[in-house]
């Protein structure tokens, strides 16, 4: 992989990383809401779950092969 595919792959990572951390923040606003909308949250749970599958993705392509 050439570096500017590295460049874009660190960016899209931080991008996946920062809207992880942000439905954090949305899951616990919405779970405050009485009643609260149980399938909005489901919805975006399993919105945090896919971002971080992506995420683990990115990161098993930047770090570089070791053998153990």
């Amino acid at each position: 992989m050439d570096q500017p595919d590295l460049d874009q792959l660190r960016h899209k990572l931080a991008e996946l990383k920062s809207e992880h951390r942000d439905l954090d923040d949305v899951i616990a606003r919405v779970t405050e809401e009485v009643p609260f909308d149980q399938l909005r949250v489901q919805r975006l749970k399993k919105r945090k779950l896919l971002l971080k599958d992506e995420i683990a993705w990115a990161e098993s392509r930047l770090l570089p092969d070791t053998i153990a």
